[in-house]
Protein backbone atom coordinates (compact mmCIF):
# COMPACT_ATOMS: atom_id res chain seq x y z
CA UNK A 1 0.00 0.00 0.00
CA UNK A 2 1.17 3.61 -0.22
CA UNK A 3 2.38 6.11 2.71
CA UNK A 4 3.86 8.47 4.01
CA UNK A 5 7.34 7.25 6.44
CA UNK A 6 8.01 9.42 9.59
CA UNK A 7 9.76 11.66 7.32
CA UNK A 8 6.60 12.28 5.20
CA UNK A 9 8.30 10.77 2.15
CA UNK A 10 5.67 8.22 0.25
CA UNK A 11 6.89 5.32 -0.23
CA UNK A 12 5.53 1.43 -1.16
CA UNK A 13 4.73 -0.59 2.08
CA UNK A 14 4.26 -4.01 2.93
CA UNK A 15 1.83 -4.25 5.74
CA UNK A 16 -0.32 -6.99 7.42
CA UNK A 17 -4.11 -6.47 7.04
CA UNK A 18 -5.71 -6.07 10.08
CA UNK A 19 -4.96 -3.19 11.93
CA UNK A 20 -3.25 -3.59 15.55
CA UNK A 21 -3.42 -0.71 17.66
CA UNK A 22 -0.10 0.84 18.88
CA UNK A 23 -1.33 0.00 23.18
CA UNK A 24 -2.14 -3.53 22.10
CA UNK A 25 0.06 -6.11 24.31
CA UNK A 26 0.91 -8.69 21.19
CA UNK A 27 1.03 -8.14 17.48
CA UNK A 28 -2.52 -9.57 16.93
CA UNK A 29 -5.60 -8.17 18.29
CA UNK A 30 -9.21 -9.95 19.19
CA UNK A 31 -11.38 -6.90 17.45
CA UNK A 32 -12.15 -7.50 14.15
CA UNK A 33 -9.74 -4.47 12.45
CA UNK A 34 -9.80 -5.39 8.85
CA UNK A 35 -12.23 -2.24 8.08
CA UNK A 36 -13.24 0.56 9.71
CA UNK A 37 -16.38 2.51 9.65
CA UNK A 38 -15.74 5.99 8.10
CA UNK A 39 -18.59 7.57 10.47
CA UNK A 40 -16.80 6.52 13.69
CA UNK A 41 -13.01 5.60 12.53
CA UNK A 42 -11.84 9.14 14.08
CA UNK A 43 -13.42 8.87 17.25
CA UNK A 44 -12.96 5.05 17.79
CA UNK A 45 -10.45 4.29 20.58
CA UNK A 46 -8.70 1.71 18.29
CA UNK A 47 -8.77 3.87 14.92
CA UNK A 48 -9.01 7.41 16.34
CA UNK A 49 -4.96 7.25 16.63
CA UNK A 50 -4.07 6.21 13.36
CA UNK A 51 -7.22 8.51 11.89
CA UNK A 52 -5.09 11.75 12.89
CA UNK A 53 -1.62 10.50 11.81
CA UNK A 54 -1.70 7.33 9.69
CA UNK A 55 -3.57 7.35 6.52
CA UNK A 56 -2.73 5.36 3.99
CA UNK A 57 -4.10 4.38 0.22
CA UNK A 58 -4.97 0.36 -1.07
CA UNK A 59 -4.65 -0.32 -4.53
CA UNK A 60 -6.98 -2.67 -5.39
CA UNK A 61 -7.86 -4.45 -9.09
CA UNK A 62 -11.46 -5.04 -7.24
CA UNK A 63 -12.47 -6.89 -3.96
CA UNK A 64 -15.03 -10.24 -3.15
CA UNK A 65 -18.34 -9.28 -1.81
CA UNK A 66 -21.41 -11.49 -0.92
CA UNK A 67 -24.52 -11.75 -2.48
CA UNK A 68 -26.81 -12.14 0.48
CA UNK A 69 -29.72 -12.18 -1.50
CA UNK A 70 -29.28 -15.86 -2.92
CA UNK A 71 -28.82 -18.38 -0.35
CA UNK A 72 -26.70 -19.38 0.22
CA UNK A 73 -24.78 -16.21 -0.16
CA UNK A 74 -22.81 -16.02 -3.44
CA UNK A 75 -19.34 -14.03 -3.79
CA UNK A 76 -19.36 -11.36 -6.81
CA UNK A 77 -16.24 -9.72 -7.65
CA UNK A 78 -16.52 -6.24 -7.98
CA UNK A 79 -14.33 -4.40 -9.93
CA UNK A 80 -14.19 -0.61 -11.41
CA UNK A 81 -16.36 -0.75 -15.15
CA UNK A 82 -13.32 0.75 -17.44
CA UNK A 83 -10.94 -1.81 -15.46
CA UNK A 84 -8.64 0.75 -13.71
CA UNK A 85 -7.32 0.12 -10.12
CA UNK A 86 -9.31 1.05 -7.43
CA UNK A 87 -7.81 3.08 -4.78
CA UNK A 88 -9.53 2.81 -1.51
CA UNK A 89 -9.26 4.93 1.93
CA UNK A 90 -7.60 3.33 4.74
CA UNK A 91 -5.26 3.84 8.25
CA UNK A 92 -2.15 1.94 9.18
CA UNK A 93 -0.27 1.61 12.72
CA UNK A 94 3.21 0.60 13.61
CA UNK A 95 3.13 -1.56 16.68
CA UNK A 96 6.20 -2.38 18.52
CA UNK A 97 7.04 -4.09 21.91
CA UNK A 98 9.37 -4.08 24.31
CA UNK A 99 11.66 -6.43 22.84
CA UNK A 100 12.05 -4.84 19.29
CA UNK A 101 9.13 -6.74 17.40
CA UNK A 102 7.76 -4.53 15.54
CA UNK A 103 4.52 -4.86 12.80
CA UNK A 104 2.84 -2.42 10.27
CA UNK A 105 -0.98 -3.04 9.95
CA UNK A 106 -4.08 -1.58 8.08
CA UNK A 107 -7.60 -1.19 7.97
CA UNK A 108 -10.01 0.04 5.25
CA UNK A 109 -12.56 2.46 5.77
CA UNK A 110 -15.96 1.48 4.92
CA UNK A 111 -18.99 3.54 4.14
CA UNK A 112 -22.15 3.37 1.97
CA UNK A 113 -21.52 3.09 -1.62
CA UNK A 114 -24.16 3.93 -3.91
CA UNK A 115 -22.14 2.60 -6.83
CA UNK A 116 -22.41 -0.84 -5.58
CA UNK A 117 -24.43 -2.58 -7.67
CA UNK A 118 -27.69 -4.56 -6.88
CA UNK A 119 -28.85 -7.43 -5.51
CA UNK A 120 -25.29 -5.91 -3.14
CA UNK A 121 -25.21 -4.41 0.22
CA UNK A 122 -24.34 -0.91 -0.46
CA UNK A 123 -21.65 -0.96 2.59
CA UNK A 124 -18.18 -0.89 0.53
CA UNK A 125 -14.30 0.89 0.85
CA UNK A 126 -14.29 4.22 0.54
CA UNK A 127 -12.73 4.61 -3.19
CA UNK A 128 -10.91 7.71 -3.98
CA UNK A 129 -9.41 9.72 -7.22
CA UNK A 130 -6.36 10.40 -7.68
CA UNK A 131 -6.20 13.69 -6.75
CA UNK A 132 -8.15 13.02 -3.40
CA UNK A 133 -5.57 10.03 -2.84
CA UNK A 134 -2.95 12.60 -2.69
CA UNK A 135 -5.31 15.37 -0.21
CA UNK A 136 -5.47 11.73 1.96
CA UNK A 137 -1.75 11.01 2.32
CA UNK A 138 -0.71 14.43 2.65
CA UNK A 139 -2.96 14.93 5.99
CA UNK A 140 -5.04 17.79 4.17
CA UNK A 141 -8.71 15.78 4.58
CA UNK A 142 -9.24 15.61 8.44
CA UNK A 143 -13.26 14.92 8.79
CA UNK A 144 -14.82 11.54 7.17
CA UNK A 145 -16.74 14.48 4.86
CA UNK A 146 -13.76 15.28 2.97
CA UNK A 147 -13.61 11.63 1.90
CA UNK A 148 -17.64 11.69 0.09
CA UNK A 149 -17.13 11.51 -3.45
CA UNK A 150 -18.63 10.49 -6.56
CA UNK A 151 -17.29 6.83 -6.53
CA UNK A 152 -16.21 5.44 -9.89
CA UNK A 153 -18.80 3.22 -11.87
CA UNK A 154 -18.48 0.08 -10.43
CA UNK A 155 -19.71 -3.76 -11.65
CA UNK A 156 -20.04 -7.34 -10.41
CA UNK A 157 -20.32 -10.58 -11.38
CA UNK A 158 -20.81 -14.41 -9.59
CA UNK A 159 -17.13 -16.14 -8.80
CA UNK A 160 -16.64 -19.76 -7.41
CA UNK A 161 -17.29 -20.20 -3.66
CA UNK A 162 -13.86 -21.68 -3.88
CA UNK A 163 -12.02 -17.86 -3.25
CA UNK A 164 -12.94 -18.92 0.65
CA UNK A 165 -9.91 -21.70 0.16
CA UNK A 166 -6.73 -20.44 2.08
CA UNK A 167 -5.23 -23.07 -0.23
CA UNK A 168 -5.72 -21.68 -3.41
CA UNK A 169 -4.67 -18.53 -4.95
CA UNK A 170 -4.69 -18.60 -8.36
CA UNK A 171 -6.55 -16.61 -11.83
CA UNK A 172 -9.40 -19.39 -11.53
CA UNK A 173 -11.18 -17.52 -8.04
CA UNK A 174 -11.48 -14.50 -10.41
CA UNK A 175 -13.74 -15.99 -13.78
CA UNK A 176 -17.59 -15.54 -14.01
CA UNK A 177 -19.48 -18.58 -13.37
CA UNK A 178 -22.85 -19.42 -13.09
CA UNK A 179 -23.61 -20.31 -9.17
CA UNK A 180 -26.70 -22.26 -10.62
CA UNK A 181 -23.52 -24.82 -12.36
CA UNK A 182 -21.14 -24.05 -9.77
CA UNK A 183 -19.84 -28.19 -8.66
CA UNK A 184 -17.21 -26.81 -6.54
CA UNK A 185 -17.19 -27.45 -2.61
CA UNK A 186 -16.64 -24.31 -0.57
CA UNK A 187 -14.31 -24.80 2.35
CA UNK A 188 -15.48 -24.51 5.79
CA UNK A 189 -17.06 -20.96 6.20
CA UNK A 190 -17.12 -19.05 9.91
CA UNK A 191 -21.10 -17.41 8.73
CA UNK A 192 -21.70 -15.66 6.17
CA UNK A 193 -19.69 -12.45 7.06
CA UNK A 194 -17.17 -10.93 4.29
CA UNK A 195 -16.18 -7.61 6.31
CA UNK A 196 -17.52 -5.01 4.62
CA UNK A 197 -20.79 -5.70 6.10
CA UNK A 198 -19.41 -5.42 9.51
CA UNK A 199 -20.38 -2.51 12.39
CA UNK A 200 -16.28 -2.16 12.66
Amino acid sequence: MLARDGDGVLHVAEMVWGLVPRWSKTPSTTYTTVTARLDRAPRSRIFAKAWAERPCVVPLTGYYKLDRSRRPPWPRFVQRRDGLALLAAGLWEHWEDGDGQQLDSFTVLTAPNRAIPAPLTPDGPVFLSAAQAMDWLSGAITTPAGLHERSPALEAYPVSRAFRDLKRDDYTLLEPVDPDLETTSPPPEDGDGDGWDEDS
